[in-house]
């Protein structure tokens, strides 16, 4: 191969090496395509109460939840619901676990009746398409005249009596913050704790327990473990972020009933 030959073959098998890089840059512009997933940080929820209904009747309440100042448009479904709101008093004597109807367009609805006026935490559950499972937080004003707060009271002996059921909870290895803990409750019935074995699947497990500290600053997520069967013991999962005063909600249903089980207690 003469030299001037050598030099044009060099010269073309770097054009097609060239043409070859380029394509493969192309290619991978073109098909490589990011997903921008929702942080939680960027959802905000707007909260709006109707206050024109008549002292003792119902109150609208609508959420709009957005993401960047964009209405958020597909939610997942989780625990069998789009979206899980949990109302409470500021003293925690009144709590309501109800479930929104999604309007679209980011927008949720749900009629709740207050039992008085004053202040109540408001706290959402969701899961937004590309986004994980976040809780927003707010403080609303419902008008009328408001109850005299109760002091949150320590349950010394963690075991109450709701609609004829038996409940106990259990720690097994003990209270302690900053720890993941099993909470363990026990549901009987009778003089003789007859073990309870018919308890029905509420909202996709054997129950649903919410936390909430006695500032009502910290939601605590409550995973109940899979695949318990129906009773009489039911166990979830905690950790409790630092030391103070808890109020635990337990729920279960049973003949079609929800009875809901308020304890609380004190972390260290």
């Amino acid at each position: 191969m003469s030299k001037k030959s050598l030099i044009l073959f060099l010269c073309f098998s770097a054009v097609l090496l060239l043409t070859a890089c380029n394509s493969d840059s192309s290619w991978d512009e073109e098909n490589v395509v990011e997903s921008k997933r929702i942080m939680t940080d960027d959802v905000k929820v707007e909260w709006e109460l109707d206050e024109r209904q008549a002292p003792g009747d119902d109150h609208l309440i609508r959420m709009t939840v957005a993401n960047n100042g964009n209405p958020i448009e597909e939610f997942e479904v989780t625990h069998e619901k789009l979206l899980h709101l949990i109302v409470v008093s500021k003293d925690l004597s009144y709590f309501n676990h109800i479930h929104p109807e999604y309007k679209g367009n980011g927008v949720f609805e749900v009629e709740n009746h207050f039992p008085a006026g004053g202040e109540y935490r408001m706290i959402a559950d969701f899961k937004p398409k590309d986004g994980d499972s976040m809780s927003k937080m707010e403080w609303v004003t419902v008008e009328g005249e408001a109850a005299q707060l109760s002091p949150v009271s320590v349950d010394h002996r963690l075991e109450k009596i709701i609609e004829g059921i038996n409940v106990s909870l259990t720690v097994k290895s003990g209270l302690e913050a900053g720890k993941e803990l099993t909470l363990e409750f026990r549901l009987t019935e009778g003089d003789l704790k007859d073990p309870i074995t018919d308890l029905e699947p509420y909202l996709g497990s054997i129950g649903h327990v919410v936390v909430l500290s006695e500032d009502s600053e910290r939601y605590l997520h409550v995973h109940a473990l899979e695949n318990q069967g129906s009773g009489p013991v039911a166990l979830f999962e905690t950790t409790f972020p630092q030391p103070g005063v808890y109020k635990i909600w337990a729920q279960f249903q049973r003949n079609g009933n929800i009875v809901t089980v308020p304890l609380v207690v004190d972390v260290p």
